[in-house]
């Protein structure tokens, strides 16, 4: 593998299955957030205590399901994009200390554009918002990429073996569901255990139940660097078990679940706690994350030029991510009538975010690859 399909620095060396998966993701994390701003049908989220989202009709929950991928395959691609940029700027000469610094700086910068200018966004949204501080995914990918730094070197059996320990060792330290609303006065395990909080902080993804999947992507950037073929042909039969794991420890109903289902239906057995995730909820996303990245693996010239769209919006991620939420936000102020639209009446308004978007990306993306591969328009 040649150091330019590594790091991406030509779009046409990229790893497409990898940009793929990623702009897939990116699609479907805008309808998410479309509902927010302008169906305003959004759930209250699923958290390890308080009141939990229930659902009568089958629309409200699958467009809700349907991004629950979003978040853990941010995570997982981004440890797989700091295992191969490290390899690959190690390559050019980089000392090891020059490259934890560059990802400490990209962190701080995740964390810096959460609360800077991500949370102004969130201030836009038409039923109000109220928060002094969020701590969201971009502040918690931030923190996983300086703390999953430290494990960059490591061989691939020890970042198995640390992955492993967080995904299981975290579901005992997920506070009891009757907790809920007494430990919101304590900030640092707000930003690193779990969710919650008050108006003053509050937040949605606290880091180390996030990590797991940082140092997860770094286990199988590891496998890539070995063997493309054999590391996505893993991808395919580790999804297939995650599933079948994620039935049988949801038919359970006990450890891995946080709290218990709310219901017999189909749909409170797909309906596991996000906040912080539950290890049902890991291997529901990352099933399906790992099987689609398997499936685009096998993409030939014709399948690579049909989702090539994909591509566009999966090489400028950040760049995408911090965009849609104004758009989105202004699309609501300007065309949608009070109280937001139903969610089959959002479903264009989602489509003319991403016909916006599109051509932003692919100026940017045009713009981002003339610059030096050291340069901070290369982090977005």
């Amino acid at each position: 593998m040649d150091d330019k399909s590594i790091t991406g620095s030509q779009p046409s060396n990229r790893l497409f299955a990898m940009d793929a998966l990623r702009g897939l993701i990116m699609l479907l994390m805008a309808l998410d957030h479309a509902n927010w701003f302008i169906a305003q049908k959004h759930s209250t989220g699923e958290h390890w205590g308080g009141p939990y989202p229930i659902y009568s009709d089958a629309l409200p929950f699958l467009t809700r399901l349907v991004t629950h991928p979003c978040a853990p395959g941010f995570a997982f691609l981004m440890g797989v994009g700091m295992l191969l940029f490290a390899e690959s700027r190690k390559a050019r000469g980089w000392s090891k200390w020059a490259i934890w610094r560059d990802l400490w700086i990209r962190g701080a910068l995740l964390i810096a554009l959460q609360l800077l200018v991500v949370n102004r966004a969130w201030e836009l949204s038409p039923q109000g918002w109220g928060l002094q501080i969020y701590w969201g995914v971009l502040a918690s990918l931030g923190g996983g990429m300086i703390l999953g730094s430290l494990f960059v070197w490591l061989p691939w059996q020890a970042l198995a073996g640390i992955a492993a320990a967080l995904f299981i060792g975290m579901e005992f330290t997920h506070p009891d569901p009757s907790l809920w609303g007494t430990l919101n006065e304590v900030p640092l395990g707000l930003l690193l255990g779990f969710s919650g909080g008050t108006q003053r902080l509050f937040s949605t993804y606290p880091v180390l139940p996030w990590l797991e999947l940082v140092i997860f992507g770094l286990l199988f950037g590891r496998w890539l660097l070995v063997d493309q073929k054999s590391a996505y042909r893993r991808a395919l039969w580790l999804g297939l078990v995650f599933l079948i794991a994620f039935g049988v420890v949801r038919a359970l109903d006990g450890f891995g679940n946080i709290r218990p289902r709310m219901g017999d239906t189909w749909m409170d057995f797909l309906n596991p706690v996000k906040y912080p995730p539950a290890m049902t909820f890991t291997l529901l996303t990352m099933g399906f994350n790992l099987i689609v990245l398997w499936a685009f693996s096998q993409a030939k010239d014709r399948a690579q030029t049909f989702f090539a769209p994909l591509l566009v919006v999966g090489r400028v991620p950040l760049f995408f991510y911090v965009a849609h939420l104004f758009i989105y936000a202004g699309i609501a102020y300007w065309l949608v009538p009070a109280g937001g639209t139903s969610i089959p009446g959002m479903i264009p308004f989602w489509i003319l975010g991403i016909l916006i978007l599109y051509p932003m990306c692919i100026s940017y993306g045009k713009l981002k690859h003339k610059k030096p591969f050291n340069t901070v328009l290369r982090f977005f």
